[in-house]
């Protein structure tokens, strides 16, 4: 076994549906993400990565390491973020602050973030993240990459890799983005921008 496991999920692989299927959790948690662990593990092994933090490593590694940990450390924060489907499901406190003063309102973050995961170009993530003073930004990450890289903390993501959603929703990747907004887990994105 190596340095790193595959995460437990906090939720049972039933309970997104029908936003996202127990097939498509049991491929992309228990397939591609372990695929992506057990990776990790082989490309530190004996290397001074091994001794490392995941983030540490994303800051500093490169080539295969990098691609490794990146989709290790994003599919951690994605998994980690959803609960059961609640409606009217928003965030509070002063995150939900922070975005209405910077977006305007709710709705209109949700469209921007939606259009920012539409438009990327083939595979990766579309992100909400915070600089150092709380100032939150929408970016576009291609394949492994992460805000962190930016210097900003993720907060927020949601996977425009294929395999996230084709399995439920094929090439309809504005549905999928648009329906995850039922099961995110808002408390836990308010803890990341709190921390």
């Amino acid at each position: 076994m190596g340095k790193f496991e595959l995460i437990s999920l906090p939720y049972a692989v039933t309970d997104l549906e029908p936003v996202i299927s127990a097939q498509t959790i049991g491929f992309h948690h228990g397939k591609h993400l372990q695929g992506y662990v057990n990776n990790l593990n082989t490309a530190i092994e004996g290397t001074p990565f091994e001794e490392m933090e995941l983030e540490e490593i994303v800051r500093k590694a490169s080539g295969g390491t990098l691609n490794n940990a990146g989709q290790t450390l994003n599919h951690n924060l994605y998994f980690s973020q959803f609960r059961k489907a609640a409606t009217d499901n928003r965030p509070t406190g002063e995150l939900a602050a922070a975005i209405e003063a910077q977006f305007g309102s709710f709705e209109a973050f949700q469209k921007e973030f939606v259009n920012a995961g539409v438009t990327l170009f083939g595979s990766g993530w579309v992100w909400l993240s915070a600089d150092n003073n709380g100032q939150l930004f929408i970016t576009q990450e291609t394949n492994a990459a992460n805000p962190i890289l930016r210097g900003y903390k993720p907060l927020l993501t949601f996977d425009v890799w294929e395999h996230a959603y084709y399995l439920d929703y094929q090439n309809r990747r504005p549905d999928h983005l648009n329906a995850l907004w039922q099961i995110v887990n808002w408390d836990v994105v308010e803890s990341r921008y709190r921390a």
